[in-house]
């Protein structure tokens, strides 16, 4: 149920993102109607808590499981309040939209053809997170939409995918698709001189990949119990506050110039949401970093069962990774793993850019599909091991096994 809560809130913090982008009113009344699954599933899980507790000892280490079941709430409550900025026609700077598409993972929304590769095909078929490093979050089919989708699902004539990942898929993506070559939003013309709502935007947008990478190595701190990985949480959330701090003062003076005063109301309330998503992340790695706090064993089991597993994967000295920038690799391509932190000599370089380079020694901290660890594993020079005992597979270099 744990994990179910996990992906269901990724669910929707994607979905209140895109339907943002592309203005869709429907797309974020789904998002509402995926807070009552959430609404559901927490309830039920509380209830066992207090059920499975039978001693002192227990509720201690319950009570951790408690704190990453409310943050998990929380995050898919700041999914909502993103999704009202469509609802409620709070209205966001077209400077926003165009400046989304150049994030490091976009939406996009594609309409699946009649004779294309994926029409009358079930999901699987094609690997989409492997093969193009972008996953279906929702299918829309008429006036019914669907976001519990599995491999199993046949893609029919008509329908239009809601798909989230690296911009470098979208080609490869709309070729599947028979889609028509896609134009991103373009925006305004650029002022000579940088203006406050300039400024705003661009802060915003670095706030939620900030925001989205704290979330991802929350996740990671806890698989791993890594307090060095929790202490980077820290750092990502600290900055998050200053970065708020900014923004307001920039939207405050923007209102001030002579402009439509109507759009800075949903930036301020997506800047709220992103940095709330940056203090669910400190919550949960918390547990990380206080000792004396028993963290669940079933938060990791739980968390290693999601759609998208989190791994450590070592560069080895003459492996295709050893010396290779990240853009070289492609890996949000194939095997479709976005790497959120690199860590060399003791210290993490987060969410790195396409022209971070490799070399032998990096460890790379990474999340991706199931399916893509063996791929993964060949790139860095890896051995994927059973451990038996954890009942996950590690990544061991050659000749370590």
């Amino acid at each position: 149920m744990l994990a179910e809560a996990k992906d269901t809130s990724e669910l929707m913090v994607d979905l209140a993102y895109a339907a943002l982008y592309f203005g869709d009113p429907k797309m974020a009344e789904e998002v509402g109607h995926l807070e009552e699954t959430m609404s559901r599933l927490v309830h039920e899980m509380r209830a066992l808590c207090v059920v499975a507790v039978r001693n002192p000892k227990e509720a201690d280490a319950m009570s951790s499981v408690l704190q990453v079941i409310s943050a998990v709430e929380r995050i898919a409550n700041d999914a909502v309040d993103i999704a009202r900025i469509v609802t409620h026609d709070l209205g966001i700077p077209r400077q926003l939209v165009a400046d989304l598409s150049l994030a490091e993972e976009v939406n996009h929304r594609v309409l699946v053809r009649e004779g294309s590769h994926m029409s009358d095909r079930p999901i699987r078929d094609f690997e989409l997170p492997v093969a193009t490093g972008m996953r279906i979050m929702a299918i829309r089919r008429g006036h019914e939409w669907f976001t519990d989708v599995s491999g199993d699902d046949i893609l029919a004539p008509d329908d239009v995918l809601f798909m989230r990942g690296s911009p470098e898929g979208i080609v490869r993506l709309r070729q599947l698709a028979a889609a028509p070559e896609w134009e991103p939003p373009q925006p305004p013309a650029e002022p000579e001189v940088l203006s406050d709502l300039d400024r705003a935007v661009d802060t915003l947008v670095e706030m939620k990949n900030l925001s989205e990478t704290a979330v991802g190595l929350a996740y990671s701190a806890l698989v791993f119990d890594d307090q060095r990985l929790a202490a980077e949480v820290r750092h990502l959330e600290d900055r998050l506050d200053e970065m708020k701090d900014r923004l307001e003062v920039w939207v405050l003076r923007a209102a001030h110039d002579d402009i439509d005063p109507s759009p800075l109301r949903g930036l301020l309330h997506l800047s709220q949401a992103a940095e709330d998503l940056g203090d669910q992340a400190q919550q949960m790695v918390w547990l990380v970093e206080r000792d004396s706090v028993d963290v669940h064993p079933i938060i990791g089991i739980a968390l290693g069962d999601s759609d998208e597993v989190v791994v450590r994967a070592p560069v080895g000295p003459g492996s295709p990774a050893d010396g290779a920038t990240l853009k070289e690799l492609g890996l949000a391509i194939e095997p479709g793993f976005t790497v959120l932190a690199i860590r060399r000599g003791g210290r993490y370089l987060y969410r790195p850019s396409g022209r971070a380079g490799l070399q032998a020694g990096d460890e790379l901290i990474a999340s991706g599909p199931e399916e893509g660890r063996p791929h993964l594993a060949e790139v860095v020079g890896c051995l994927l091991v059973d451990d038996d005992e954890a009942g996950e597979h590690r990544f061991v270099l050659a000749g370590q096994e």
